[in-house]
């Protein structure tokens, strides 16, 4: 999509908010408008109905008044009003949030929150100044303060639908008034609506909570508390063998596993930052001495000790430590949601202490391993963002601008010589002790998701004091690199799961063959059973189906549970004979499957598994 035709679809869905509420005016005279602005995908407005609430059901009567409004073609007329005008206009109207808006206005010249917390603490609002005009748009009978765009007029706003409710606090602070925020989605063809629609309901056929039941992959507990996943021996199969995986690259590139706790005196975060930055996330611990620890909340200051432990030479780095662990964030109770945010937390850490004219060369290796990775996990398209420090709010960040102006400059260098301008910047995206270059894939539905990430820190070694020793004798500052390839397991696997829709490859597969048993003679199930033995033999897992269900019955079974391979044994079977085996359909390659020894189709499966091959070659 060029520029021009997404600052018009942006003016088609800022319309479609000002339609929403003026339909939601004419049917609720008396609602109050708080705001609606562009979102991805659509746009929102939140409002007021007092005593009375919406519901879902009441879409259909909002879209049928947006709907006359649209056919009107009713000219967006665009004009200003000096600010105590618009003060008294907003009062008249009976729209208090209106009025507030435009009080901020004219007192601090901003309705941005961290402005105006500024201007009540009596300094500046950043880069503001007095407001003495407001502007408005006007469509049919329904005026709004807004600073547009818009389009020319209210027959040109595309597709629509609306979506969803949600509760929203009044300028999203607690102890607000609590609106009602209602969600529509907006295209500019109705093509493209009945796509994006058709997508939403593919996405929620793979929910990967949906699939995590119905898999038998993980579970919540209320006794365990929220946010804190149970892993099943299904599901942990499927972890375990993604980060085997990580592993085994990771030690081809040098790696070497480190073993650290999970709590930590305060005095380490202290040291590191993380204390005065992150100290209300944190689960706290006091002894009963009285000493102050937490569950911590990251592994880097961690391995920072172990490279403090002992003198370390130049000829010693680059130091290369992984481990993959357990962190812990006290996120709020509404902010979690399945997989995607949780409490309980695997890391694939790893840290990298070497010198400044090492950065290159070993982000170049971090680049491989993650390459290799998401192509063998089947994400085959990524983009790449460097996530930049914001320089106007450096009170955010540890260490000097120089410092992140060298660090952020490094790190382009890096992009330039991997993918030239093939990358975007993200300002404001940085962590707080350090710029990155994040990885983002995109999964079978389109969407786009941040997934691994590659972090050069000078601020640590700095606040740690970690040195090698030079080819002079001297004490040298060394540098972090940072890395995690899957980063939080629970939220790669939310992608993962929804991005195969639960149909696994082989290699990772929890149950890669089932065995269907034709009867529960002996023969049949001694058979069945060394075949398991031969299977685990060579590495693979299978399951027997010797229920008294029929085969067409347990066939059924197979596919629900999504198992790569299925094998019916039966006289044939029994006899010596070639078995045919069901492949599932994502994984065939040719129309027709040939016929097979035991020992052939096992030794196949299990060259597959460990090629980590995506399709199947029988």
């Amino acid at each position: 999509m060029s520029e021009k035709q997404e600052d018009q679809l942006y003016a088609m869905r800022h319309s479609l908010a000002h339609i929403m509420a003026s339909a939601t005016q004419h049917l609720w005279p008396n609602v109050k408008l708080g705001v609606g602005p562009v979102v991805e995908s659509g746009f929102y407005y939140d409002i007021d109905l007092g005593d009375e609430q919406l519901s879902v059901d009441d879409f259909e009567r909002i879209e049928a008044e947006m709907r006359k409004i649209i056919k009107a073609a009713e000219p967006f007329e665009r004009f200003e009003m000096p600010i105590l005008e618009a003060i008294e206009w907003a009062r008249q109207n009976e729209q208090p949030y209106k009025e507030e808006l435009l009080n901020d206005l004219q007192r601090a010249g901003t309705t941005v929150a961290k402005d105006l917390d500024a201007t009540e603490l009596g300094l500046p609002a950043e880069g503001k100044g007095k407001v003495d005009q407001v502007s408005f748009y006007r469509n049919g009978d329904f005026t709004d303060l807004c600073r547009g765009p818009h389009v020319e007029s209210t027959d040109k706003v595309g597709a629509f639908k609306l979506m969803r409710l949600s509760g929203a606090y009044w300028r999203g602070k607690e102890g607000n008034p609590q609106m009602q925020r209602v969600y529509g989605v907006a295209f500019a063809t109705a093509k493209e609506l009945r796509h994006y629609l058709d997508m939403l309901k593919e996405a929620k056929r793979r929910d990967h909570r949906k699939l995590g039941q119905e898999l038998d992959l993980f579970v919540f507990s209320d006794l365990v508390g929220q946010g804190l996943p149970l892993w099943t021996p299904r599901g942990t199969v499927l972890k375990n063998e993604l980060d085997c995986f990580v592993q085994e690259l990771r030690d081809n590139a040098g790696f070497e596993q480190v073993s650290i706790p999970h709590i930590t005196r305060k005095d380490l975060y202290e040291a590191s930052g993380h204390w005065a930055k992150f100290k209300d996330e944190l689960f706290r611990i006091t002894t009963r001495e009285g000493h102050e620890f937490a569950m911590k909340p990251m592994n880097c200051p961690h391995h920072t000790q172990i490279y403090a432990s002992r003198p370390r030479s130049y000829r010693d780095l680059p130091i290369r430590y992984r481990d993959t662990t357990m962190v812990y964030r006290d996120e709020q109770s509404g902010e979690l949601g399945g997989l995607s945010r949780v409490r309980g937390i695997t890391q694939d850490d790893a840290h990298i202490f070497c010198r400044t004219s090492q950065i290159e060369e070993e982000a170049f290796k971090l680049w491989d391993v993650i390459e290799t990775f998401y192509t063998g996990t089947g994400f085959s398209e990524l983009k790449y963002r460097l996530s930049a420090h914001d320089p106007e709010n450096m009170a955010d960040y540890a260490g000097s601008a120089e410092k992140w102006k060298s660090s952020v400059e490094q790190l382009e260098n890096i992009l330039k010589a991997k993918v030239g301008s093939d990358y975007f910047v993200g300002v404001g995206e940085a962590a707080f002790y350090g710029p990155k270059i994040d990885f983002m894939a995109k999964d079978a539905l389109g969407r786009e998701h941040q997934v691994a990430t590659i972090q050069l820190d000078f601020n640590q070694p700095e606040g740690f004091n970690l040195t090698c020793t030079n080819e002079d004798g001297e004490a040298e500052r060394i540098v972090m690199l940072h890395c995690a390839v899957m980063g939080s397991h629970e939220r790669f696997l939310s992608v993962y799961i929804e991005h195969t829709g639960g149909k696994f490859p082989v290699w990772n597969a929890p149950e890669q063959v089932r065995l269907i048993t034709v009867n529960q003679e002996k023969a049949t199930v001694e058979l069945a059973d060394d075949v398991v033995r031969r299977a685990k033999e060579l590495g693979l897992r299978v399951k027997v189906d010797n229920d008294s269900e029929s085969v067409g019955k347990k066939i059924r079974s197979a596919e629900i549970w999504k198992v790569p391979y299925t094998v019916v044994i039966g006289e044939k079977e029994i006899a010596g004979g070639e078995l045919v085996p069901r492949i599932r359909s994502d994984l065939v390659v040719n129309e027709t499957t040939n016929s097979y020894t035991m020992d052939e189709f096992l030794k196949t499966v299990a060259h597959e598994a460990k090629s980590r091959v995506a399709k199947s070659s029988l």
